[in-house]
């Protein structure tokens, strides 16, 4: 790129808007990714650039047209996408605690699949806000309490019960 083109670049980011000087110069401002069950969402590049494992891609130099995210339904894709426009469009914290708190108020499959999709897309802020919500529906329980929160059945014997409580007494300190 030429000192010439540096500066008109330099004076059209004073003047326009990123939108304008993505147009002028056909960047995409947007990228499209791909759910497992194969819908297309397109998704503004700030807010795919929270997504830890998009943005290696992109640093890599392995960016695509459509990027494939394999493990993340469309349900739970559209979800993210949402969490992640608001927290990009939203950078203060105590604006987003009450709109968090709504955000995970979900059935126990999509609270978990949020968790799995949050883990696999490495977005540190979702995956915290998850797990802290898991955390807070079993904190005070007794391992009954938990079994019926979650509706799991407990199918050790009273021996394996007692070797796992030895294995890992400090959990029940």
């Amino acid at each position: 790129m030429s000192l010439d083109e540096i500066c008109k670049i330099y004076f059209l980011i004073k003047e326009k808007s990123l939108d304008e000087i993505c147009k002028i110069y056909n960047i995409k401002t947007e990228l499209t990714v791909k759910s497992s069950d194969e819908e297309t969402f397109d998704v503004p590049v700030a807010v795919v650039m929270e997504w830890q494992v998009i943005k290696h891609m992109f640093e890599d130099g392995c960016a695509v047209d459509e990027i494939p995210l394999p493990n993340v339904t469309s349900k739970i894709l559209a979800e993210v996408i949402k969490y992640s426009k608001k927290h990009v469009e939203t950078p203060k914290a105590e604006e987003l605690e009450a709109w968090d708190a709504d955000f995970v108020k979900v059935d126990q499959d999509t609270l978990f699949d949020l968790i799995l999709a949050a883990n696999y897309l490495n977005i540190k802020s979702l995956l915290d806000l998850t797990c802290q919500t898991v955390a807070d529906m079993i904190k005070g329980k007794t391992p009954e309490e938990i079994r019926k929160t979650f509706n799991k059945k407990w199918n050790f014997t009273p021996e394996e019960e007692e070797e796992i409580r030895r294995e890992n007494q400090w959990a029940f300190e």
